[in-house]
């Protein structure tokens, strides 16, 4: 929920309530639309107010902070020297606690921060804390965090696009594209949008998928393709009669700062390498 202030939801949730009782309630034989139209806001403010008070709850407050930088923070950061444990820089550890505000309660990105947080402490590996990996975080949803985990022990990933080509023409279009099991295999929740967590990805500049670049071995594509649903989507193109089917061998790379951002925010500090 990042960018929410709770006194903003608060003073919303009050701002939808205080219009329901506002709203004036007129006979039936004299307004009997606007009698409804009451009924029905008043209605929509208690679904809205039953549906933010929770969020305010998510919301950490200093006391959850702190307790999460002495407890988790500090926990992985026992096998560095006490000499060598120093103060983060700001522009790191301010906007990365700023953000625990309202990403804590998300374990998978809460735990990119903590990592964030440590390496910044170690002088050994302060080095290491891009400020802009605090942003990326941000920019994140716990699927996307569970596959950079993924990636960080499978840096390089098949994927495919399916063509469909004009057996006229010789016009295509890509009816399924950056088709991959990455999402399985990172155990996300939300499967389907694998493709476009990808995309966000790819647009933090984690990850890249160049053309015309694929993994020599042809296993590793077979293992997409002979996936059910993939295909049930191949079985399905390939009865038409006006398009012939291709599929197109890509390859996921992790870019250079992908894999800073790896070696800093997703490996657990406590057993990253220091140097």
């Amino acid at each position: 929920m990042a960018g929410v202030d709770p006194k903003t939801v608060s003073t919303t949730v009050q701002a939808v309530s205080e219009l329901a009782k506002a709203i004036p309630v007129y006979q039936d034989a004299v307004q009997p639309a606007a009698k409804e139209l009451g009924k029905s806001l008043h209605l929509v403010a208690r679904a809205v107010n039953a549906a933010l008070t929770p969020v305010e709850g998510l919301v950490w407050g200093v006391e959850k902070i702190r307790d999460f930088v002495r407890d988790r923070v500090a926990s992985k950061l026992e096998n560095v020297p006490p000499e060598d444990v120093q103060k983060p820089k700001p522009h790191v550890a301010v906007p990365a606690i700023e953000a625990l505000r309202y990403t804590g309660a998300e374990s998978d990105l809460a735990e990119l921060y903590a990592n964030l947080l440590a390496t910044s402490m170690d002088k050994v590996t302060a080095y290491r804390a891009h400020p802009s990996f605090v942003d990326m975080i941000k920019n994140m949803s716990p699927d996307e965090a569970r596959i950079m985990r993924f990636l960080a022990t499978a840096t390089s990933q098949p994927l495919v696009n399916i063509k469909a080509i004009d057996k006229q023409d010789g016009g295509f279009q890509i009816v399924h594209r950056h088709l991959s099991l990455i999402g399985l295999k990172s155990s996300c929740q939300h499967v389907p949008l694998a493709g476009t967590y990808l995309d966000n990805l790819v647009r933090l500049g984690l990850i890249e998928i160049p053309s015309m670049r694929r993994i020599k071995s042809d296993e590793p594509y077979k293992e997409i393709e002979h996936f059910p649903e993939v295909k049930q989507i191949l079985d399905d193109l390939r009865k038409s009669e006006t398009h012939t089917i291709e599929v197109e061998k890509l390859k996921l790379e992790v870019t250079d700062l992908g894999k800073q951002f790896i070696r800093t925010c997703v490996i657990d500090k406590g057993v990253q390498e220091r140097s």
